[in-house]
This record gives structure tokens, sequence and C-alpha cells, in this order.
């Protein structure tokens, strides 16, 4: 393993540690809620919301991110192309959870 790529790999640990972290705390609902919905809702929406099905959703997806992360730094590490198909995986169900569950979380916003 060769300088550069022992740098990245060190990079991807530190931001599996904090998506970790977040995730804790998102599941915890403590802290900042970081979750479009609340984000880019208006100060009063923001304080009529149901914010626990939005701290749920963050904080899965920061787990997998954090798993994402985890599995890039294992790829380098054992220098395995396998880990990264394995990586993409995990990718493409992280988008389609996001995806399921901001319409699940809205359909249950209308009733």
């Amino acid at each position: 393993m060769n300088k550069e790529e022992y740098i990245i790999m060190i990079v991807f640990f530190v931001l599996a540690t904090l998506c970790a972290v977040i995730s804790v705390r998102q599941f915890k609902e403590k802290g900042f809620l970081f979750n479009n919905a609340y984000i880019w809702n208006s100060k009063l929406g923001r304080e009529k919301m149901d914010k626990k099905p939005h701290y749920r959703q963050s904080a899965i997806a920061f787990c997998l991110l954090s798993i994402i992360f985890i599995l890039f730094g294992i790829s380098i590490i054992f220098n395995n192309d396998k880990i990264k198909y394995l990586n993409i995986l995990f990718i493409i169900g992280l988008l389609i959870y996001v995806i399921i569950s901001s319409i699940k979380i809205e359909q249950s916003v209308k009733r």
C-alpha cells in the first residue's frame, strides 16, 4: 500500500466514524436533524412537524453511509475489487431506502 492509498484509507475511516456518530445521535433523536424535509421547512413548519420518522430515516441513511465508507477503506487495505462491487449494492440499497422511506413519510404526513 502506497502513501496515497494510506491517506485515502484514513479519510474513509474518519468519514465512517463521523457518519456512525451522527447515526447514533439521530437514532437517539438528539442534535440537529439532518433531513431535507426539516432543513427546507419553514420555522413554523419545523415546530409543527413530527420529527421522529425523519430522525429514523436520517439515522438509517447515515448508518448505511458508515458501512459504505468502511467497505471502501477495507477494499483499499486488501486491494480487493470484489469488495467494491459489494459496496455498489450498499449504495443502491441506500438510494432505494431513501426514496421509498421519503414516499412513505410523505404519505403518512398527508393523512
